[in-house]
Order: structure tokens, then sequence, then C-alpha cells
């Protein structure tokens, strides 16, 4: 591809090496030019309040005590740091409204989580109105029930916690394998299970529906969950297996039929009645996002690119996966993303000092380096332009309430299971592995995929060789980076941000457009 340069003066740090110490998080704060960093110091009071609200809640001050994973929010404003590091204008502000409204979805379930916790705020009329659901589910068949609150119990001591502090997985991992469970077993589920085993999570809810998500481990996991859910808590479970080949007509009826076995599952639970007013209305804000998104990713296959990086991700996992439709909010935030990105396009807003390389991000991304994507643009000029996770929804459900309408809800609730986040790639075959790849990469003009290798993902593995031969036969750089996911001792930060650099370095023949952040002296920290 043609190197794009920033025409700008960019204000501010130039070498961003000079913000990092050893054995400290940051020598000090960012200088981006006056506007910029008294923006960034308001959003940064602002992540404060969000903060603050949590620890007003009911049942926080014993949640503090009881939950070993609460003191990894402490670190939140660090993390945002790294989210918007080297960024100006347009792409600052985008970064800073989506993993705003990300770190208030996830305070406000930190919330309900203490609230309804048996030994914390023990409010059991609220948790008798709330559904626990698995952090990497869908949440479709809830769209429907307007008067239950979903619950994503998982989130705070696992999926956004690992974010935060890296070693936060640590401890439940070892748990679980204390217990015998393997040690080559993805570790997001082997996480949850340790929670489990170590009692660390909330005790609340009417019920709970699990879902076969990713893969044997997920369930395996599962397992464990529920019968601690069931036998010691009381709370039902409801297993809800989507077909694995669900790119395949046949197995669409038997999808519906699963849909509606969690709706009934839930109404006898609950005493809830499904309400079709709400989910048709929940249908249109699901549009209304799939059109933002596709839209966004239109704009990113052009030479000026701007919402992208981890924030993507995690903005699109919040929306489909946490509200599906539920949320009021997101398409007003939605909006507000949309004209930046706009605005960003149309003044060519970049942000790195060079784009030399546009990459097409593939495989399930290592939950505690997630902020690599933007270390790839500032030291080697790498637009990470979207990844694995992010290519979901491609179509439009219906959403006007019709008799017709009502029968084809339980399929586009299918479909939307069926393609979320953790398992429109990792199941369904060769085809959506393999194939979609390089279709994505004529679509978003990339000439280079940097291939996630989880080292504990059987799938993606197992496709190593197919990847290296195609990606040869159409002359596509292919970058494989090793890690472990959640855990940090089998491939360091600096070990995974090596692996890119020597390729950089050996196969591409370039030097980093920012030497001083090549090697960061960041494994100690959070």
């Amino acid at each position: 591809m043609d190197t794009v340069k920033n025409t700008k003066n960019i204000p501010g740090d130039q070498q961003l090496g000079v913000l990092y110490n050893d054995g400290k998080v940051r020598r000090r704060r960012e200088w981006r030019g006056f506007k910029d960093t008294m923006y960034d110091f308001g959003q940064w009071l602002h992540l404060w309040k969000i903060m603050l609200g949590v620890s007003l809640s009911k049942g926080f001050f014993k949640g503090l005590f009881r939950y070993r994973w609460m003191i990894n929010y402490l670190a939140v404003p660090h993390m945002i740091d790294k989210f918007t590091i080297g960024q100006r204008d347009e792409t600052l502000r985008i970064t800073h409204t989506a993993i705003g409204y990300v770190v208030k979805d996830v305070a406000v379930t930190i919330k309900r989580c203490l609230r309804g916790d048996t030994r914390c705020g023990n409010d059991k009329a609220f948790s008798d109105k709330c559904v626990l659901v698995d952090e990497n589910a869908m949440v479709s068949y809830l769209m429907g029930f307007p008067g239950l609150t979903v619950v994503q119990r998982e989130v705070p001591p696992m999926f956004s916690a690992n974010l935060i502090n890296q070693n936060s997985a640590v401890h439940y991992i070892d748990v679980a394998q204390t217990y015998g469970i393997p040690g080559d077993v993805c570790p997001m589920p082997e996480t949850e299970a340790g929670i489990s085993i170590d009692d660390d999570f909330v005790v609340m809810g009417k019920c709970a529906v699990q879902v076969n998500t990713t893969c044997d481990g997920s369930m395996l996991g599962n397992s464990i969950i529920a019968k601690r859910l069931e036998k010691e808590y009381g709370i039902p479970a409801y297993q809800m297996a989507s077909p694995l080949r669900h790119r395949n007509e046949d197995v669409q009826d038997y999808a519906a039929e699963e849909i509606k076995g969690a709706i009934r599952f839930i109404e006898e639970q609950t005493g809830e009645k499904w309400d079709w007013k709400a989910y048709f209305e929940c249908a249109h804000r699901v549009n209304m996002t799939t059109r933002a998104r596709l839209e966004w990713l239109d704009i990113n296959s052009t030479p000026y690119p701007q919402f992208f990086g981890a924030v993507f991700s995690l903005y699109n996992d919040t929306n489909y996966l946490g509200n599906c439709g539920r949320s009021t909010e997101f398409p007003l935030i939605d909006q507000k993303i949309m004209q930046l990105v706009h605005k960003g396009y149309e003044r060519r807003t970049m942000m790195g000092q060079e784009y030399r390389h546009r990459c097409m991000v593939w495989g399930v991304q290592p939950q505690y380096v997630i902020d690599m994507l933007y270390w790839m643009v500032l030291c080697w000029g790498v637009v990470p332009l979207t990844d694995m996770l992010s290519m979901v929804i491609e179509r439009e459900i219906a959403e006007t309430d019709t008799p017709e309408n009502r029968e084809q809800a339980y399929y586009d609730m299918a479909y939307l299971s069926e393609n979320m986040i953790m398992r429109n790639h990792t199941h369904g075959g060769y085809e959506t592995m393999v194939n979609e790849l390089w279709e994505y990469c004529e679509r978003m003009n990339a000439d280079m995929v940097m291939m996630w290798e989880h080292m504990s993902c059987k799938s993606l593995v197992a496709m190593h060789g197919q990847f290296e031969e195609q990606a040869r036969e159409r002359g596509i750089h292919l970058v494989w980076v090793s890690h472990d996911l959640c855990d940090p001792r089998v491939y360091s930060r600096s070990a995974i941000r090596g692996q890119f650099s020597q390729y950089m370095r050996a196969v591409m023949q370039e030097e980093p457009l920012d030497p001083t952040i090549e090697e960061l002296p960041d494994d100690l920290a959070w």
C-alpha cells in the first residue's frame, strides 16, 4: 500500500517512551497540546465520577472486603491512558466517547451485582427480577422482557478485570488447576471455573441461562458453575445450545427452538411474560447499531480510518452482547461517535505520524495486552483496521410487529446468538474461519494480517498451515503473535510485542517510527 503521512503539526509529546519509567506505570501524564490535554483531563475527572458512583452504591464496602477482584478497578484510569496514548483531535474523542460508555456499563453491572448479592446488598426483590447470563452470550432471548434485568456477573471478576490488571486471572487459574482442571484449557473458562470454585462470584438472580459460547472448555466451565448455582444456591440454570455449523440452513429450525426453550424457561422461573412491543423496539435499536458499525467499517476501508483499535472491539462487545438493543442510550452514543468519525474523515485526522500498512487482526485477542493495537500504529505505522471479533452481524433483522415477523423473530434471535462475538468465526467451519478472512482483507484494502495465536485455542491452531499457504498465494503479509489469552506468565507483554517487532525488522526490513516505545518496561505494571 502507499504510505499515508500525517501532514498536521502534532503538538505535545513526540517520543512516547519518555512517559515510561522502570518499575512505574507512568513517569507522568502525556502532554497533547493545551486543548486536547484539557479535554483528556476532563474525561479523567468524569471517569473518577463514575467510579465514585460505584463506591456509593448499595453493598459496595462489603463487596470491597469480600471479593478479591474488586481492588482491580482502582487501575481503570491507567487502562484508559493506554487506550488513548498518542491520540489527538477526533481519534482521542472517539476513543473517550466509546470507552467511557463501556466503563459506565461495567460500573452499572458491578452495582447490580453488589446490590443483589446475598452477602452484600442482599436486595432480594431486585435479585428476583434478575437473570444471570454468560459474559459471551448474545442476550437476544431477553429482548422481550423489559421488566427483567440482565446481569453478566462474570464480567467484573473476569473479563473487564483482566483488561485492567494483567495478573487478575492468575490466582483463579491456579485454583482451577489445583482442583484437577488441565493446564491446556482456554484460560477464560478456566478462570471462570476457578472463580466459582474459590467462591468469588456474587450470589444473586432468579435463574441463569448458559450457552455453548465458544468451545468445549467453555462448556466445561459452565458445568462447574451450574452445579454450584443449582446445588448450593438454588438458582436453576438453562443450557442453550446454538448449532456449531451456524451458516447451514438445515440447522436454523433447531436454533429457533433453542431460543423458544430459553424464553419458556425464563417465563416459568420469573413469572414475566414475553412482550412483543418491547422486542421489536429492541430489534430496531439493534439494526441502528448494525448500520452504524458497517458505516464505520466502510470508512476504515479508506486511507483515513477513524474508529479502530481495541476500543472498537470492546464497544461492539458491550453494545451487542451486553445490551442487544435493550439500552436506549447506545443509539445516542452511536450518533455521537458517528459525528466524530465523519468530522475526522473530512479533516483527514490520523492516530499516528504515518500509516505504512493496513492490517486485519484475526484470532482471539489477549486480554492482558489488549492495548497493543495502539502500539502497532505508533511504533510501526501498522493500522489495525478491524478485528475478527468485531466482524459479526452483517444483516438487519425484522423490526416491524406483524404475525409473520413474530415467527421470523425466533430465527432472527437465533441468528444473533449464532453470530455473537466469540463464536461467529471460531465456529461454522473452514469457510468462516479461513475464507472470510481474505474476503475482509479485500474489502478493507488490507495488505497485512496479524494473527493472534491463542495457544490454548485448538480450532485456530489446527488451521495454522492453511493460513500460511493462502496468505503466501495472495501476497499478504501474515504475522503470527502467540499468547495465552488471560495468563501473562506464558507470554509476557514484552514477548508479545517482540514477536511483532521481529517480523517488522526481519521480514519487512523496516525501522520503528518511534523507537522509544519498541521495548517498554511494563511487565510488572498493571
